[in-house]
């Protein structure tokens, strides 16, 4: 008898979610293989808290294996070509047979700002460069800090508004706010647009409140580091002291080569149980292209944000199908497009988004008020994925479950 295989690309949240809910899920003669290059797994959610000096390397980090349930085989190699009609994975080391694919392999970041420090260009997507934007925000002594966003789309969509606001807290507690101005530029019409002008509006509100100020349908054009100088489409130019870019998002070079992306550059799925065009060939997280209904103009469609709650979320639906197929059970198990963002506003404020992203005729999204509640909560979740799997992981997610049914929110974990 055929022994079946799933094999999983990619250790983030959707790699880790999938592996460990089959893990669960299916027989133990199955075989459960997730592939990543990356021996250290850092928590990509706390990196704005490392930015601001509330969190040290060391605390939203940990090792893969101590995430991962044990039956499930790790291969710490870097994948090199995805072959679905053959149904092989090609890494450096190694040719991997599969029966089902689950590919979570992100976005990657357009490299092009991300070695420019020295003229005082930074960016908080990735663990390093956090990192050293934390270095350059404790020896800042004043001027104009310019965070933009380059491009869309970009994954978790209320990052550059927290990061502004996280950055604006920092520099205030360091007694510096009558020498920094803060800024933000971003292509979008409004902070988080999917969500809709209410949110929006109540993001922006916040922002004004703390002396950001919101520069929107401002398009990227060049940065002259030498000059420190930023230029916009709309032909405005402005000077920075520190510049804080959000950098292009694109599919990884290996899912590009693979023959599974449409011409938006990403793989397209279903919505419903994120499954390619290839039969038991899925793809979840930031590397999907979802279409929901449009909120400013209804007949032009918007992509479901790339963000980690989905990417979570999608892996639990896949993790079902595939266990139900293996199993021989029929599967009535959807990804019904929740979503939820706690969004940090600094002095330990957060607000709570919450919504479901497939409602029609538009997404409906709404925002609870600000309050240190969504704060700790955030807190939580970052202790619960940290932590290794056994008792103390357990305890952390029976108290987020209890916790969010006391405030009226559901979420899935």
């Amino acid at each position: 008898m055929h022994k079946q295989k799933v094999v999983i690309l990619g250790g983030g949240v959707g790699g880790i979610v999938t592996a460990n809910r089959l893990a669960k899920l299916l027989p133990e003669e199955t075989e459960i293989v997730l592939i990543e290059k990356n021996k250290d797994h850092s928590f990509a959610a706390s990196y704005l808290w490392l930015m601001v000096n509330k969190r040290t390397p060391q605390q939203i980090t940990s090792q893969l294996r101590q995430l991962v349930d044990k039956r499930v085989n790790i291969l710490f190699e870097e994948v090199k070509q995805i072959d679905v009609e053959s149904k092989i994975i090609s890494t450096g080391k190694s040719k991997i047979n599969f029966d089902y694919l689950v590919i979570a392999l992100g976005a990657e970041l357009d490299k092009t700002h991300l070695d420019k420090q020295q003229y005082g260009v930074h960016n908080f997507f990735t663990f390093d460069g956090a990192a050293k934007l934390n270095d350059d925000l404790q020896n800042f002594r004043g001027g104009n800090v310019s965070i933009v966003i380059s491009s869309l789309p970009y994954k978790c969509p209320g990052a550059p508004y927290e990061g502004a606001m996280l950055i604006a807290d920092f520099l205030k507690n360091k007694q510096l706010q009558n020498n920094v101005t803060v800024n933000l530029y971003t292509p979008e019409p409004l902070p988080l647009p999917v969500a809709g002008p209410a949110l929006g509006n109540s993001v922006k509100e916040v922002m004004v409140s703390k002396g950001i100020g919101f520069h929107p349908l401002s398009q990227l054009t060049s940065v002259n580091y030498e000059e420190r100088k930023i230029e916009f489409a709309s032909g405005n130019s402005i000077n920075y002291d520190l510049l804080v870019i959000v950098p292009s998002h694109k599919a990884p070079a290996v899912v590009l080569q693979s023959g599974l992306v449409d011409e938006s550059g990403w793989i397209p799925v279903n919505k419903d149980t994120l499954e390619t065009k290839h039969n038991n060939v899925f793809a979840i997280g930031d590397i999907t292209s979802i279409t929901i209904p449009g909120r400013w103009q209804p007949d032009k469609p918007m992509k479901l944000p790339k963000a980690g709650v989905f990417a979570h979320s999608q892996a639990l639906t896949v993790s079902e199908i595939i266990a139900s197929k293996i199993v021989g059970k029929e599967s009535k198990e959807i990804f019904c497009g929740d979503g939820f963002c706690m969004l940090e506003v600094g002095e330990d404020l957060a607000g709570f988004a919450y919504g479901d992203f497939y409602g029609s005729p538009h997404p409906d999204v709404k925002l609870k008020r600000l309050g240190k509640i969504w704060h700790w909560g955030k807190v939580l979740f970052e202790k619960w994925w940290l932590a290794p799997i056994g008792f103390t992981k357990e305890l952390y997610k029976q108290l987020m479950i209890i916790g969010s049914k006391l405030f009226g929110v559901q979420i899935k974990l």
